[in-house]
C-alpha cells in the first residue's frame, strides 16, 4: 500500500479510538518496551504525545526512563527548515505546545544526535521491513540521518504491520524495532 493511502487509513482509526482505548493501549506498549534489550543505554530520545491525534501516550515510557534514571531528550521542531533541535529533559524544562499541537521545550540544554543512543518514534504505520510512515514531512528521517549508525530506532504503533508499504524512498530510515500492544517486531 502506498503511504497517502496508510496516513489517511491510520489517521482514521487512530480517530476511532476513545481516550480510554489510547491510555490502555498505551500502557500495553510501554510494557513490551520493557522486555526489549535497550535499557543498557545512557541517552534516550522520546517524543511527547501530540492528544489531538491520538499518539501512543509516551507518559508511561517517560516514567520507566526517569525511574531507570536515563538522560531523556526531547525536541523542538523547525516548520521552515523540516529540522528538529534536540534538549534535555530537565525538572526545569518548560513545554508549551506550538501550532501544530506538538507540545515543545520553550528552551534549554542541546544535545547532538551522536549523543543520542536510542530513539523512540511515532509514526502512523509500519510495514514488515521496518519502514515507516510519519505525517509525511520527514522530519524523522532527517533526524535519524544523522545519528550515529548504531543508534537503536523503536518505532511505537497501537496497530499491527502492513505487509509492504509501496513507495519508500531511498532517504526513508528503517526502524530496529516497532513495538504494539501485543507483539514487538524486529527488523
Amino acid at each position: 500500500m502506498k503511504k497517502a493511502e496508510l496516513r489517511k487509513t491510520y489517521r482514521a482509526k487512530r480517530q476511532q479510538l476513545s481516550e480510554k482505548d489510547v491510555d490502555a493501549l498505551s500502557i500495553s506498549v510501554a510494557n513490551q518496551l520493557l522486555k526489549l534489550p535497550v535499557w543498557n543505554a545512557s541517552c534516550y530520545h522520546i517524543f511527547l504525545t501530540i492528544e489531538e491525534q491520538n499518539e501512543v501516550n509516551t507518559d508511561y515510557i517517560l516514567n520507566i526512563l526517569s525511574g531507570k534514571d536515563k538522560n531523556i531528550v526531547i525536541s523542538k521542531s523547525d516548520f521552515e527548515t523540516y529540522e528538529m533541535t534536540h534538549f534535555l529533559l530537565t525538572d526545569n524544562t518548560r513545554i508549551k505546545k506550538n501550532a501544530y499541537n506538538i507540545p515543545e521545550p520553550i528552551d534549554g540544554f542541546e544535545i547532538s544526535n551522536d549523543k543520542i543512543d536510542v530513539v523512540f518514534i511515532p509514526l502512523l504505520a509500519f510495514d514488515l521491513k521496518g519502514n515507516r510512515v510519519g505525517y509525511g514531512k520527514g522530519f524523522y528521517d532527517r533526524f535519524l540521518s544523522k545519528c550515529r549508525p548504531d543508534t537503536i530506532k523503536i518505532g511505537l504503533s497501537f496497530f499491527e504491520a502492513e505487509t509492504e508499504i509501496t513507495d519508500v524512498f531511498e532517504s526513508d530510515i528503517q526502524l530496529n524495532y516497532c513495538v504494539t500492544p501485543n507483539k514487538t517486531y524486529k527488523f
